[in-house]
């Protein structure tokens, strides 16, 4: 089953074929923020499938039109993408809600999450059906201060005591790494969802799982 982003791109490239009639494959890489390899990769897919058309237009652009096929095509993939924005909406709310009930088992009543973005929104939500306090988001590079009600924290220091919970969508794995190269001495708990690969000096230092999430102390 094809996930939430690959549905998306290619719903934001039919969307943006739809928009524009003529335009570059430069282009399109930049409006989609994708690299111009993965934009002709996609659209020779949508032409094969028949779901747009093309031809040649001045300054080495082109025009490119959808078909009907291409048209239903992205009726179809806007109803996937609510149902699979909606199946991850309850599963990171589901893995969040887990992690803070094993933080209030092991006696841990605040945190800071560490990322912007749509996680760290659900995560919020999540930590409102228990005890634990959501002390900051740390995000160095957030202009904001403040996060849906939360301060902004620029670095660890500001951090205090709070333990870890990893909620950056887009580079998760390098968040963790920067914490685990801190060795800040406190808890780190990333949900199963983030596919976070835990360095192998660090695997032995605690092993328990209690409810699937990954839990390390650095």
């Amino acid at each position: 089953m094809p996930d939430k982003a690959s549905i998306e791109t290619e719903l934001d490239l039919i969307a943006a074929l739809e928009r524009d009639e003529v335009t570059s494959q430069a282009a399109l890489s930049r409006r989609l923020s994708i690299s111009v390899g993965l934009v002709n990769a996609l659209l020779k897919r949508v032409i094969r499938k028949g779901l747009v058309k093309t031809r040649s237009a001045p300054y080495r652009r082109w025009a490119y039109y959808l078909t009907p096929a291409g048209f239903a095509e992205k009726s179809r993939l806007v109803a996937k993408y609510l149902e699979v924005s909606l199946d991850f909406f309850r599963k990171a709310r589901q893995e969040y809600g887990q992690i803070f009930l094993e933080l209030r088992r092991a006696g841990i009543d605040r945190v800071v999450l560490v990322g912007r973005g749509e996680l760290a929104e659900i995560a919020l939500l999540a930590a409102r059906e228990t005890d634990v306090e959501i002390a900051g988001l740390l995000d160095a590079e957030m202009n904001e201060d403040v996060f849906l009600g939360i301060p902004v924290l620029r670095s660890l220091k500001d951090a205090g005591g709070a333990a870890f919970v990893i909620t950056a969508s887009r580079q998760p794995q390098a968040a963790y790494d920067g914490l685990a190269a801190a060795g800040s001495g406190r808890i780190i708990y990333v949900p199963p969802l983030l596919r976070v690969v835990v360095a192998p000096a660090m695997r032995g230092i605690e092993k328990e799982r209690r409810t699937g999430a990954r839990r390390r102390k650095l």
